[in-house]
């Protein structure tokens, strides 16, 4: 710290002298009180021990000095001393300060070099709470400079920080006048700024300044009694103040970034007083900023904007009445990768469900939002003399623009100048869809891990119907029922009397009860059937279901009884395999070279959070020294544990459900083969012997059940392609003839080795070279690597890549 220092006025030699008068025997006298203490060393306050009362009972000045004294300590030692205590208890009462002691003790906080424990700012803090708003006239520069840097400072400990920056900044409020609090909304982060420069009237205005205050002394996410008095009391006395709660919130959940603490904890109590406005309004405006306090970066996922209103919003959310509360909760219990925060939404659903007579996995259904859009997934709306249409005709939704009847291509001119708020509704309605979607997307397939059944009904207006989930629920295979013991496959199809499911033979099946179709429960040859019939009718579904891999439990993992080996022993790309896991929803934390850092555990549930799956992992030492990046983790265990209650018991694989078993292997499996060392086709040319082993041994492993169903993919897809000729399947490998070699490409990582002598050829895809050709899913990368290298190494003689061409004369 210190760069505001060049703004301290310079204290004279007479008035430095003054200030430390006595300094040294005061410092020789604490020590001593100190020393007697026996707590001079440690994190512990000596201010309540028998030894400090007598201290309380010295001389107004030898106080002051004693704490002139301290504060040097606090500021020149590198001992991990924690004085704020002492010195706060020192300057405590009527003591006589001058500005002069202000400004000795600025330049001495200045040279702090504890970078800790903030007791350099106790003292500095005290002396300016204390002095007249004359004697710190000229010091407002000085102290404005030292709170922006203070609230930014993230060395300092949260609590001393906090408490200076409060006390110099209501110093400063005295000496300027100003009525919104110095340090409230401070330019710690963007959005105090914003606030203050959009709303400075509206924040100014009697008694709103007042109730911010209020709001930003909550200290807990549960609101005491006495504080929601007061807080009534301030709303009711100021005219102005609910329209500001309202104006400050809409403000954040337009801001859409990360919070400072300490407007985190304003934010925190604004949500507790638009708690008290019962409207619809306010229940609306309350989603939003739940939502948007429990959004999290995509660089951080498990860090939200504002993690302490999220808490408090939950819970106050939780307890309004209507869809609203229910659709966003349901929305971030999938979302939400914070631990802490997805335990929270998951157990005031678990409640309103209970409440309602739902179970966990119903309300999650229940709750999704149509935005508006109609039977038919679209919304229409008059923008001046232009027709606008939101639509999902896909995977996204999309806006587009008509006139009298004729689309447009684009968005019109004049819509972009005359309409722009209108155009803005419309475009955040769009983010809203996708976002939706995708939230339905991942909610369905772990409908897969379930045994649940719908009434036809049910099913129709839930999955084929409904605006946005109907997007997904008509690309899947579904099973219908009528007495619950015989099961019979099918696809959704509209006919003229509606809805219905469909044979392969195209004939109308009989329904009562309706269930997700899985593999895991269907016939070898109804599996090859369903493939080849999604194939043939270019189907593309929205995640890999007639394709899907399936898990049966070893004779290895019947003996290994709790857990299994599987997939251990693998060396992953840490980052990569990291981001993947929180993709597919498991929870874990970061791997680091800190205490507790070298191990991890991923887990996640299944079985409609009946089951829980933890996933094992290790950090693989970096080979230099000097870096502390996490680059590989090394693979272990996977267990299995059933929810008892509020508790977890650990249970032998071999009374896993089959769905969940395999759902949660399918996951661990995708991690091993799609962040596997031996999935990069750079990393054999980094010289890394001590990894080179299992590299060596998994480019040409025996295929793993994903990249058998990629295998089956293959012999379906390749037949339609205009290399059908040059290729041909093995076991293990994809082979092309070229024109210039011969190649062999293993299924499993997608390494390519040159006939005769087995040369590595380094291919890293720049882009998909796979044409038009239909692909059943989109959630294989690796067949997509496989298929588009297969197309470009049939043609080697048109290759132009200089270093691909190095390899193949080499």
């Amino acid at each position: 710290m210190g760069h505001w220092k060049e703004l301290l006025p310079a204290l004279s030699d007479d008035d430095r002298r003054q200030v430390e008068i006595g300094l040294a025997e005061a410092d020789a006298r604490i020590r001593a009180v100190l020393h007697s203490a026996n707590t001079y060393h440690w994190r512990h306050s000596i201010t309540n021990v028998p030894v400090w009362a007598a201290v309380e009972s010295w001389p107004v000045e030898e106080r002051r000095s004693a704490a002139l004294a301290m504060h040097l300590e606090s500021s020149t030692s590198w001992t991990p001393t924690a004085l704020n205590d002492v010195v706060r208890s020192l300057a405590d009462g009527d003591l006589p300060w001058t500005r002069a002691d202000l400004v000795w003790c600025l330049e001495v906080a200045a040279w702090d070099e504890s970078y800790d424990n903030g007791a350099c700012l106790e003292l500095p803090a005290a002396i300016a709470a204390r002095l007249a708003p004359a004697e710190l006239a000229d010091l407002v520069p000085a102290l404005d400079a030292l709170i922006s840097e203070l609230v930014s400072y993230y060395f300092v400990e949260a609590e001393p920080r906090r408490r200076a920056v409060k006390l110099i900044g209501e110093a400063l409020d005295r000496a300027t006048g100003r009525r919104v609090p110095s340090w409230l909304l401070h330019d710690g982060d963007g959005f105090g700024p914003l606030v203050r420069a959009e709303m400075s009237a509206a924040l100014t205005a009697p008694g709103v300044p007042e109730v911010l205050t209020h709001c930003a002394s909550l200290e807990k996410p549960a609101a005491p009694v006495k504080w929601q008095r007061r807080l009534d009391e301030l709303l009711a006395t100021t005219p102005d103040g609910a329209r500001a709660v309202r104006s400050v919130l809409e403000a954040f959940t337009a801001y859409g970034r990360p919070l400072h603490d300490d407007s985190d904890r304003l934010i925190r109590g604004l949500v507790w007083a638009l708690s008290r406005q019962p409207d619809e309004r306010a229940t609306d405006l309350l989603a939003r900023v739940t939502a948007a306090a429990a959004a999290a970066p995509r660089q951080s996922s498990s860090s939200p904007h504002a993690q302490r209103t999220a808490v408090a919003a939950v819970q106050l959310l939780a307890g309004r009445g209507g869809e609203v509360p229910l659709r966003t909760l349901a929305r971030l219990a999938v979302t939400v990768k914070n631990k802490a925060m997805l335990s929270r939404i998951q157990s005031v659903l678990t409640r309103i469900g209970a409440q309602r007579g739902w179970s966990l996995s119903e309300v999650m259904e229940l709750a999704i939002d149509d935005h508006g859009l109609g039977l038919d997934g679209r919304l229409c709306a008059q923008v001046g003399p232009y027709e606008a249409t939101v639509d999902v005709p896909g995977e996204k939704a999309r806006l587009s623009f008509g006139r009298d009847g004729a689309p447009l291509k684009g968005i019109p001119a004049q819509v972009k100048q005359a309409y722009g708020d209108e155009l803005k509704q419309l475009r955040d309605l769009v983010k809203r869809v996708n976002a939706s979607l995708a939230a339905e997307r991942q909610r369905v397939e772990g409908l897969l891990s379930e045994e649940r059944t719908w009434s036809y009904a049910d099913w129709l207006s839930r999955f084929l119907v409904h605006p946005i989930t109907g997007t997904h629920g008509r690309r899947l295979l579904w099973e219908t029922s009528t007495d619950g013991h015989r099961w019979t496959a099918g696809l959704p199809r509209r006919d003229s009397d509606g809805w219905t499911i469909a044979g392969r033979d195209g004939q109308a099946i009989p329904r009562d009860r309706v269930r997700l179709w899985h593999p895991a429960r269907a016939t070898t040859d109804e599996v090859f059937a369903w493939r080849a019939h999604v194939l043939a009718t270019g189907l593309a579904q929205p995640f890999k279901q007639a394709f899907r891999e399936v898990y049966l439990v070893t004779p290895a993992e019947e003996q290994t009884h709790t857990y299994s080996n599987r997939f251990a022993a693998h060396i992953l790309r840490y980052r990569q395999a990291n981001a993947l896991l929180r993709a597919r929803g498991w929870q874990a934390g970061y791997l680091g070279t800190w205490d507790g850092g070298y191990d991890s555990e991923a887990t996640k549930l299944f079985g409609g959070g009946a089951w829980r799956a933890s996933f094992h992992h290790q950090l693989v030492d970096n080979p230099d020294p000097h870096s502390y990046d996490v680059e590989y983790c090394s693979t272990d265990q996977v267990r299995f544990a059933r929810r008892d209650g509020a508790t977890w018991q650990p249970a032998p694989v071999v009374d896993v459900p089959p769905l969940v078993f395999t759902e949660a292997m399918r996951d661990v499996d995708l991690f091993v083969g799609v962040t596997s060392i031996a999935t990069d086709p750079q990393w054999a040319d980094r010289g890394e012997d001590r990894l080179h082993t299992y590299w060596r041994s998994t480019v040409s492993a025996a295929l793993t059940p994903s990249a058998e169903v990629r295998r089956d993919a293959l012999a379906r897809l390749l037949p339609r392609t205009n290399i059908a000729d040059r290729v041909d399947l093995s076991d293990r490998y994809l082979h092309v003839r070229g024109n210039v070699r011969s190649y062999r490409i293993h299924l499993g990582s997608g390494t390519i080795l040159m006939e005769p002598d087995d040369a590595y050829l380094c291919i890293v895809a720049a882009r998909d070279r796979t044409g038009r050709l239909h692909l059943p899913f989109d959630d294989d990368p690796m067949l997509s690597t496989i298929l588009s290298k297969a197309i470009m190494l049939a043609a080697d003689d048109t290759i132009t890549d200089t270093t691909v061409l190095r390899q193949l004369t080499r």
